[in-house]
Parts: structure tokens; C-alpha cells; sequence
């Protein structure tokens, strides 16, 4: 009596977790009837039907990683390269998964390698290394197709490696390096062009300045010449008028002031080695007294013309007498 109640304890726990079963998330498990599939259990709890109904497949929802391996692959232009992958994938339906495809992992990377090999077969060596993400593309739209109708969605595919063969490594190496030294040769060039430039522009922008400078001197030299003119002139005029009215001390002035002036460029003259200065100066005083009496004779005509006063006769200014004897200049 013992014996038999203890088996019927176990059996009882037997069908209970024959009947409870409880799904992870993440996971789908099918049902099946006598071998014949009838549903999907979600994640959670359910109920089956004691010795009727069993657990068929337990899918795996959450997007899995599959590797494909390398392999060596024939481009358009007869270069031999390696070449693998890695595939993202998610089961969207469990029991397409489970009935449709033996061992999914394995027919999706097999799929993947035969495409793989169809795709890059099609292009060029330089194609293939330049444009993975063209590869990666249409390797996504074809097996995205052909996994369709497994209830399988595949995300992403992307290129791992891809490995040349040596020689063509080789190549590329000095292709990159003569690439690298064009680009520098170009570079230095172009930087030496614009130091021309530079200069040059330099250059233009001084010569303008210095034509600009002496432009602004002749005029202020000519200006100056222009201000020294009419100051001469004024000068001129004003001694005029001063003889016209009989004061013979500008005139004397002036011709005494030009004496001196003409006496000192003499002695500045650095060819000259002795200055010889006359020892009377009567010339001088002559000619101003020669003068004198024009500017007397004039005055007398304006006096007489114009019925004013009698005239004064004014005494000449003897201009400063230099030393008898000279010292030659030193040279």
C-alpha cells in the first residue's frame, strides 16, 4: 500500500510538469500533437494536454551572430583573395524556422559563403577592396530573399577581412608610396607657387609705395619751390616799391646780402684751396652808390610828376667788410 502511493506521487508530478510549462523570454517553443505541429507557446506559462501534446522545437527569438568562414575567392580580373563574414539574423517566425529548414545556422552560412563567392567573383580586385559597403549591401538583399520564406530576417552582413594576395599587397604598398610622394612633390610645388606669389605681390606693393613716396616729394618739392618762388618775388616786389619811393637801404640791402651769400658758396667750394678776399671793397661800395644815385634820379622824376616834397637824398649802407687777410680753407 505504501509502494503504490508513492508511484502514484510521482506519476502525479510526473504530469504536472508534463502539463506546466513555462517559456523564457526570448524564446518560443512549438507544440506538437502526435508529431503534427499545432501552435507556438509565448514566453510565460501554459498548459498542455497530458500524454497528447509534447514540446516540438525551442527557438531562440533574439538576434543571433553567425560566422562565415573565410574563404578564397576568384575576382573578375583572375586575382585570388580571402575573404569571411559575419551575419546577423532573427527569427521572426519559430515554426517557419523549425519546419521549413534543416539546421538553420548552418544552411544561412552556407548561403551566405555561395553569395559571398558569386558577389565579389563579379568585380574587380580594386572594386572589391574600395567598395565593401557595396558588397555588404548586396549581400544583405539576396540573403534577406532566400531566408524569407524561413521566417528569418537578416539584419546586417559585413565583410570581416579581406586579405590580397601578396604581391598584389606588394604592389599596393609602392603604389600608395609613389601616390604619397606625387602628392608631396604637388604640395611643396603648390607652396613654392604661392611664396612667389606672395612675393611678388610684395614686391608690387613696395614699388608702388616707393613710386607713391617720390611722387609725394616732387610735390612737396615743387611746393616748396613754388613758396621760395613767390617769397622771392614778394621780396622783389617789396624792394621795388621801396626804391620807387626813394629808400635806398633796401636795395642795399639786398645786393649786399646776395655778396655774402656768393662769398660763402666761394668759400664752401671744396675744390677751391686758397679764398683770396680783396682788400679794399671800394667795387662794392661804388656800385651801391651807383645805384644810389639812379634810385635818386628816379625818385626826383616820381617827386617832380607828382608835385610832393623834395626829395631826400639816403645815405648808402656799406655792407660788413670781410678780414684783409684770408685763411686758405684745410682741406
Amino acid at each position: 500500500m505504501g509502494y503504490f502511493a508513492l508511484a502514484l506521487v510521482v506519476l502525479a508530478i510526473v504530469i504536472v510538469f508534463s502539463i506546466v510549462k513555462i517559456v523564457p523570454q526570448g524564446r518560443e517553443f512549438t507544440i506538437e500533437r502526435f508529431g503534427k505541429y499545432t501552435r507556438t507557446l509565448s514566453p510565460g506559462i501554459s498548459l498542455l494536454t497530458p500524454f497528447v501534446e509534447r514540446i516540438g522545437r525551442r527557438m531562440n527569438m533574439m538576434e543571433q551572430v553567425l560566422d562565415v568562414p573565410q574563404q578564397e575567392v576568384i575576382t573578375k580580373d583572375n586575382a585570388m583573395v580571402k575573404v569571411d563574414a559575419i551575419v546577423f539574423i532573427q527569427v521572426m517566425s519559430a515554426s517557419a524556422a523549425a519546419y521549413r529548414v534543416e539546421n538553420l545556422p548552418y544552411a544561412i552560412t552556407q548561403l551566405c559563403s555561395t553569395n559571398l563567392r558569386t558577389v565579389v567573383g563579379s568585380m574587380d580586385l580594386d572594386e572589391v577592396l574600395f567598395q565593401r559597403d557595396n558588397i555588404n549591401s548586396r549581400l544583405l538583399t539576396v540573403i534577406d530573399a532566400a531566408t524569407e520564406p524561413w521566417g528569418v530576417k537578416v539584419n546586417r552582413i559585413e565583410i570581416k577581412d579581406l586579405t590580397p594576395p601578396v604581391d598584389i599587397t606588394n604592389a599596393m604598398a609602392r603604389q600608395m608610396k609613389a601616390e604619397r610622394e606625387r602628392r608631396a612633390v604637388i604640395t611643396e610645388a603648390e607652396g613654392e607657387k604661392q611664396a612667389a606669389i606672395a612675393r611678388a605681390e610684395g614686391a608690387k606693393q613696395a614699388a608702388i609705395l616707393q613710386a607713391e613716396g617720390r611722387k609725394e616729394a616732387a610735390f612737396r618739392d615743387a611746393e616748396a619751390r613754388e613758396r621760395e618762388a613767390e617769397a622771392e618775388a614778394k621780396a622783389t616786389a617789396m624792394v621795388s616799391e621801396a626804391i620807387a619811393r626813394g629808400d635806398v637801404n633796401a636795395i642795399n640791402y639786398f645786393v649786399a646780402q646776395k655778396y655774402v651769400e656768393a662769398f660763402a658758396e666761394l668759400a664752401r667750394n671744396p675744390t677751391a684751396k686758397t679764398v683770396i678776399v680783396p682788400a679794399e671793397m671800394s667795387g662794392l661800395v661804388g656800385t651801391i652808390a651807383g645805384l644810389g644815385e639812379l634810385v635818386g634820379l628816379a625818385r626826383d622824376q616820381q617827386v617832380e610828376r607828382r608835385d610832393a616834397r623834395p626829395p631826400v637824398v639816403a645815405r648808402p649802407v656799406d655792407p660788413p667788410r670781410a678780414p684783409r687777410n684770408a685763411v686758405p680753407p684745410t682741406e
